[in-house]
């Protein structure tokens, strides 16, 4: 593979990482034990080997962007642990966040369980999780690599190289940006375009993350879960759960909203190709008409990221030279709160596809994710498909909910 740098989202990722650490955890469970634990693994490393995005290591340079590097795919990066229930599985799942990766060395290490009693739906069986650098990809990108070390022969998509527009061409970049802003605001004024989501107040979700840090997870069946979408029909329950809690806790979740990354348009220009936007969850309103408002939301947050002025913005930020960017990033204080957030939990939704993955000849009955807490989020959720089973996860620290399971049985209740 060529040598290429990263484009200036995943250089920001990437430093940002050591401010916030992002590193993505994607679970899979699997029926079964394989006979022959040994052969699997090495059937994993074989397949990773084999997959370019697989080899990649982060080369970081002084002055100039980072460039992504191909390597060996190492032993290292495949960790058995001791054999445990569910239960102590996810609790030792959420103990491998204080473990974050050095991209410069390996972007991805997989943690394996066999074998694991007790999963959902009662199978003794295999769990694999997969932790991988955000700079590497976003959740669509990283599930697709996943799907690589499983099995699945469709390959990971190719991005597109970073342009090769020079520093002199910022100016006018940002010009053409600024024009297309000033457009985006008289097009917002005429009603031809959704206006931006309103901030809300922070609540205690947004708590700084303390104390204990809980992984969980509801499976249901796609059927189960009512609404145009999986999505929508889920925020509609974390709207009910999330809303009955903080009331409990003492907080008014009037303006309850949630914090949603949402997959950009156009052609893939960098490895996380999304942007995180602001979501109303409507706990005052029926059910019926509450999943409406939902959808209706996320459709305004799509028409608005389509307008030309965001395109001409990602094509200014390419062009801001590495050192200017970095310096920003060095700037940045995550001890500072604010009285506003986007939403007041995160909620991560992405279909894995076709429940087409083994471990060995044990075939995948569910995935799941815990997106990442920060300073201003103390309680995220993760929506993820494979084949009809959809797993509903909330990562939580004790600061940000009380009693964890307490919320969660509201959510499954609400689901």
């Amino acid at each position: 593979m060529t040598i290429r740098r990263l484009s200036a989202v995943d250089a920001q990722t990437y430093w940002m990482s050591a401010k916030i650490p992002n590193d993505q955890f994607m679970l899979y469970g699997f029926d079964g034990v394989p006979a022959n634990l040994d052969r699997a693994l090495e059937e994993i490393r074989a397949r990773a080997q084999g997959c370019p995005e697989l080899t990649l290591r982060i080369r970081d340079r002084a002055l100039g962007y980072p460039q992504w590097v191909t390597g060996e795919v190492s032993t290292d990066q495949l960790v058995v642990h001791d054999a445990t229930g569910w239960p102590d599985c996810l609790a030792t799942v959420a103990g491998l966040a204080a473990d974050q990766l050095d991209a410069r060395s390996m972007t991805w290490r997989l943690h394996v369980f066999c074998p694991v009693d007790d999963m959902p739906g009662g199978r003794k069986g295999v769990v694999a999780v997969m932790q991988v650098a955000h700079a590497v990809g976003d959740g669509i990108r990283s599930s697709a690599m996943a799907a690589q070390l499983f099995g699945r022969a469709a390959p990971v998509a190719p991005v597109e190289a970073p342009s090769s527009v020079k520093p002199l061409a910022l100016p006018w970049l940002g010009y053409r940006a600024a024009r297309a802003h000033r457009q985006l605001e008289r097009d917002t004024a005429a009603g031809l375009v959704p206006p931006q989501a309103d901030s809300r107040p922070a609540l205690i979700s947004n708590s700084r993350p303390e104390g204990s840090r809980t992984f969980r997870t509801v499976v249901r069946q796609r059927a189960d879960i009512p609404g145009p979408t999986v999505t929508v029909g889920v925020l509609a329950a974390i709207s009910a759960a999330l809303s009955a809690h903080l009331r409990e806790m003492g907080d008014d979740p009037a303006l309850l909203g949630a914090e949603v990354p949402m997959a950009k348009q156009g052609p893939r220009r960098a490895h996380n190709h999304f942007g995180n936007v602001g979501v109303g969850l409507y706990p005052e309103l029926g059910p019926a008409e509450r999943v409406t408002r939902i959808a209706g939301d996320l459709a305004d947050r799509r028409r608005r990221a389509a307008h030309p002025a965001m395109l001409a913005a990602s094509r200014a930020f390419e062009a801001v030279p590495a050192p200017l960017l970095r310096w920003g990033v060095d700037q940045f204080d995550p001890s500072v709160r604010s009285p506003t957030v986007t939403g007041n939990t995160v909620v991560s939704s992405v279909n894995r596809g076709q429940a087409d993955l083994y471990f060995g000849d044990a075939p995948v009955v569910l995935t799941a994710g815990y997106p990442g807490l920060s300073p201003m989020m103390g309680l995220t959720h993760g929506v993820h498909g494979i084949g009809d089973t959809v797993a509903i996860s909330v990562h939580a620290a004790a600061s940000a909910v009380g009693d964890a399971d307490a919320y969660v049985e509201r959510l499954a209740a609400a689901l």
